[in-house]
Order: structure tokens, then C-alpha cells, then sequence
């Protein structure tokens, strides 16, 4: 039996078109590329596990501890690691995007899990949007849209700012707008239908692949817009806001100014400290906590006490 202690974890870099520096400029990781665009970093999926940097399973990855010590995250039905957590960096425009969901991706890519996922913007510059959702009412009418390449009329734009907050179910259309930064917590999925690239073309003059058939089959129509967040609650120095509640997972925003003692929920905790600094104890050991680290909070451990001045996403199953 391992050690009941909070699992920090280094993130797995991975390049996109549309990356750049920001990952190292506000979170300080080292980069591969000055296009750097996604840290995984509370990742379990075999395209980017995440590596622990602490305790009797340093140097392995989360993929590791949760095929061989799945005495760590408690009693699930799930097979592979349900959850998957990433920091963004959009430098220029994501492509527009749709994800399927569980039955889809397992019946059609043979894949355990859809994509639902949701956002956090940690960052976005003035006039930053995004594209959520489209205009079309019937499936007819978004194909044929898309088959005319009618995109200004079909998609919709939403301007955001540092603070908001996206719940972006599978079968919504969608995507990052350049100048933003956003914590991601999603399905532990990599399945993306591609619809709209903006015609871009790579350094060897090549568009990106387009997934048309599929994005038209998983899209739903009309579009679907929900209010998720809750009323923050204060729990001594800690005030608490729940940003949404799906089957797929639960997240919070953390907001702590001073210390607070804290009950573990009954599944294992996904904590990434988007500001300040401070400490977790416990068991009567104390774990520094910065800007930038990411740890899982393994089951069984019962109360723990938070210290400092600390901005955190924190997410379970």
C-alpha cells in the first residue's frame, strides 16, 4: 500500500499550429517549440501521460499508477482513466471542432470515451472570442451550410474574458479564439472532428484534414446553451464556486486567502493551482503548492488543511 499523499505530476508538451510561448511566459514550463500549444497536465491518455515527480511512483506516469495501483483512485467501473486535464495557449485561432460522444466514439473510432469537456479562461486578451455553437436549426440546414462554406453565417461568436467559464457538451460545435488561455477539463478523449480550418496551410503547403461525414453525424441541432455555475460558497478562507456538474465530471473554482480545513470527497481530486502559491498538509507533512503545479488527491485520506493565497480548478468523477 502506497503512501496516502497528494500526487504532483509534470506536464506532457504537445505542439500545435496555433501554439506559442505563453505556457512558459505565465506557468514557466520548458517548451519543445516556440508552438507549444497544450500542457496535459493531469493526463492518463497513452498520446501524453503525465509524469509524477514525487513519492514511491517518481518517474513513472499517472498511466502507470492507474493500471497498477488502482487502489489509489477508489472503486470505478471505468477501464482507463476517466478524466483529462490541459492548459491551452492559443496564439492564433483553433480549428472549428466537434467531438463526438460515448456511444459514437465507441461504436465508430473504438474508443472508450466521447469528448465532453469545458473551459476556464485563465487569460484573454482584449476582443478575444471564441466560436460556441452555430445558427443552423436543422440538420439539413448545417450541412448544407457546410457544404457552401457559409461559415460566417453558421457559426456563432461569443466574445470572453479572463474568469469565464464554457460547458461544451459533445455534438457542440466549437473553438478557441486567438489571445486566450484556458484550463481544460474533459473526458480523457483525443477524438476531434475537424469542420473549419480557416483554410490553413502547414510548411509544406498543406491544408489540415477535415472530418465533414463525421462532424455532420455527431453535431447537435439546433445549438444548446446552458448556465451552469452555481452561487460561490465560503468555507472559512475558502470560497468555493461549483462551475458545472455533469455525469462526466464535477468542477470547481477555488479561492483561498489564509487556510481552511477540507474533507476529501470519495473519489480522487484533481487540483491545478492556476495562482499564488501556498502548502497542503496532510497527515502532519506539508507539500509546497505554486503556480503551475497539478497533483491528484488519492481516496481514503480524510481531512487536510489548505494554507495560503491560492486560485485552484479542482475537479472529480
Amino acid at each position: 500500500m502506497y503512501k496516502q499523499e497528494p500526487i504532483f505530476l509534470e506536464p506532457a508538451l504537445q505542439e500545435r499550429i496555433w501554439g506559442g510561448t505563453k505556457l512558459a511566459d505565465v506557468f514557466g514550463y520548458h517548451l519543445p517549440s516556440n508552438q507549444t500549444g497544450e500542457a496535459w497536465v493531469i493526463s492518463a491518455h497513452p498520446n501524453g501521460p503525465s509524469k509524477i515527480r514525487n513519492g514511491a511512483l517518481a518517474g513513472k506516469t499517472l498511466l502507470d499508477a492507474w493500471q497498477n495501483h488502482r487502489e489509489l483512485f477508489g472503486e470505478h467501473d471505468n477501464e482507463d482513466y476517466p478524466l483529462l486535464v490541459k492548459i491551452l495557449d492559443a496564439k492564433t485561432d483553433l480549428s472549428v471542432q466537434v467531438h463526438p460522444a460515448d456511444d459514437y466514439a465507441q461504436e465508430v473510432e473504438n474508443e472508450p470515451y466521447g469528448k465532453t469537456e469545458c473551459w476556464y479562461v485563465i487569460d484573454a486578451e482584449p476582443g478575444a472570442e471564441i466560436v460556441f455553437g452555430h445558427h443552423a436549426q436543422t440538420k439539413e440546414q448545417l450541412e448544407q451550410m457546410i457544404d457552401q462554406g457559409e461559415w460566417d453565417q453558421l457559426l456563432q461568436r461569443v466574445p470572453v474574458k479572463k474568469g469565464d467559464f464554457v460547458y461544451v457538451p459533445s455534438g457542440a460545435i466549437h473553438a478557441i479564439g486567438a489571445g486566450i488561455v484556458i484550463l481544460e477539463t474533459q473526458q480523457s478523449s483525443d477524438i476531434t472532428y475537424r469542420v473549419y480550418d480557416y483554410d490553413r496551410k502547414d510548411d509544406q503547403g498543406k491544408g489540415r484534414e477535415l472530418h465533414l461525414d463525421s462532424a455532420k453525424a455527431v453535431s447537435t441541432v439546433p445549438h444548446v446553451t446552458n448556465e451552469t455555475r452555481k452561487s460561490p460558497v465560503t468555507n472559512g478562507a475558502l470560497t468555493e464556486q461549483q462551475l458545472v456538474e455533469s455525469e462526466y465530471f464535477t468542477v470547481y473554482h477555488w479561492q483561498l486567502s489564509g487556510e481552511a480545513e477540507l474533507k476529501a470527497p470519495d473519489s480522487f481530486l484533481q487540483v491545478s493551482i492556476i495562482e499564488g502559491n501556498g502548502e497542503i498538509i496532510l497527515d502532519d507533512q506539508s507539500y509546497q503548492l505554486n503556480k503551475g503545479d497539478h497533483f491528484v488527491l488519492p481516496v481514503h485520506i480524510n481531512n487536510y488543511m489548505l494554507k495560503g493565497q491560492i486560485e485552484a480548478i479542482v475537479s472529480h468523477i
